[in-house]
C-alpha cells in the first residue's frame, strides 16, 4: 500500500546557497497525493509545486522546483532522498523561505525526523514506473543511464575528481530504506575551499561553513571531525541521485548507472526516460499475504517502494 507520514514534522535552517533561514514542516498527505510542496509568502499567496519533471526550474548546483509563475523552492534533493529512500509515497512540503534548510548537509537530520514521526499506510496501491528498454544520456565525459532491473531500485553511482582524497570511487547497492538510512543518509554534501569566493560571487554558497558542508583544501579535508564515510563523496554523490530520480514520479523498477553525474545529468536522464512511453510501463505493487514475527496475516507490497511523488 502507499504510505504518508504518521504526524507532522517541522526544521529550521539557513540554504547553503541563498544563506537565508527557512522552516520547513513535512505533514501527512492521503493516497495519490504524491509529495507537494507549497511556498508561504509574507507579500502574496501561497503557491506550489508537485514533484515532478515538470515542476524542475533549474539544476545548476541544486535541484530547483517552481510553477508558472518562476522559481519557489530550491535544493529540495536531500528531503526529497530521505523521503524516497525510506519510502514515503505522500507529503505536503511547506517552506517559508526560498531554498530548503541545509542543516548538516546530508539527509541525516530528514530521516531522523522521518522515523521520529514514523510511516503509515493509506488506502491506495503503490504504482512504479518499470523501465523496459536502456535510456542513457552522455554529457561528453559524463554519463547516466537507467537499465532494466527487476529486483527494484539498484544505484550505481561513480565519481571522479582531481584531488588525492577522492580520486574515482564508485558506489553500488539495491536500494532499501534500511540501506538507505545506513549508507546514503548521513554523507554531506562537500566542495573545495579554492571555489568558494567564485560561487559567492555567483549567488551560490552563501550559507556553506564546515557545519553542514565538507572542505576541502589542497592538503585535506578542512572540517576538524573528518570524514564520516572514506568515501563520503560518492556516497553525498548517491544520495543527490536518489532524491534527483524521484522526480519520475513513481517509485523505479530500474537500475542506475551514472559516471561523473551532478543534478543536471541526473534530471536530464529522468526527461529522458520519460520523453517515450515506450520507455517504460506502469506496474502496480502486487498485495502478498506473509506472516509477521507474531504469526499474524497482513498484506506487503513487494518490491520495497523507494520514490513517490506523482509525475
Amino acid at each position: 500500500m502507499q504510505t504518508t507520514l504518521a504526524r507532522e514534522i517541522a526544521l529550521k535552517g539557513v540554504g547553503v546557497h541563498a544563506g537565508v533561514e527557512a522552516t520547513i514542516t513535512l505533514k501527512p498527505a492521503s493516497a495519490n497525493t504524491g509529495v507537494v510542496f507549497i511556498r508561504s509568502f509574507a507579500d502574496q499567496a501561497p503557491r506550489k509545486a508537485t514533484v515532478s519533471r515538470r515542476s524542475v526550474q533549474a539544476t545548476d548546483l541544486a535541484t530547483v522546483l517552481g510553477d508558472r509563475s518562476g522559481a519557489l523552492v530550491s535544493t529540495v534533493e536531500h528531503v526529497l532522498a530521505a523521503l524516497s529512500g525510506l519510502g514515503v509515497d505522500n507529503a505536503t512540503v511547506e517552506i517559508d523561505g526560498p531554498e530548503v534548510p541545509i542543516l548538516d548537509g546530508s539527509a541525516g537530520d530528514f530521516v531522523a525526523a522521518i522515523d521520529a514521526a514514523g510511516v503509515t499506510e493509506v488506502r491506495g496501491r503503490r504504482k512504479f514506473l518499470k523501465v523496459l528498454k536502456p535510456v542513457r544520456v552522455e554529457n561528453g565525459a559524463s554519463f547516466g543511464e537507467l537499465l532494466p532491473y527487476e529486483a527494484g531500485f539498484r544505484l550505481e553511482v561513480e565519481i571522479e575528481f582531481g584531488h588525492d582524497l577522492i580520486g574515482r570511487q564508485r558506489f553500488a547497492a539495491t536500494m532499501s530504506p534500511a540501506v538507505f538510512r545506513r549508507e546514503l543518509a548521513p554523507a554531506r554534501t562537500f566542495g573545495f575551499l579554492r571555489d568558494v569566493e567564485r560561487l559567492r560571487s555567483a549567488g551560490y554558497a552563501r550559507g556553506a561553513a564546515l557545519e553542514n558542508t565538507v572542505c576541502l583544501d589542497e592538503s585535506g579535508v578542512l572540517n576538524p571531525e573528518g570524514l564520516r564515510f572514506s568515501d563520503e563523496f560518492v556516497r553525498h554523490k548517491a544520495l543527490d541521485a536518489v532524491g534527483d530520480l524521484a522526480l519520475a514520479g513513481m517509485p523505479l523498477l530500474a537500475r542506475y548507472r551514472s559516471f561523473r553525474g551532478g543534478h543536471k545529468l541526473n534530471f536530464q536522464v529522468v526527461d529522458a526516460l520519460l520523453a517515450d512511453r515506450a520507455n517504460y510501463a506502469l506496474v502496480e505493487a502486487p498485495v502478498r499475504p506473509v506472516r509477521d514475527t507474531v504469526g499474524a496475516e497482513m498484506g506487503v507490497s513487494s518490491p520495497v517502494p523507494v520514490f513517490a511523488p506523482e509525475i
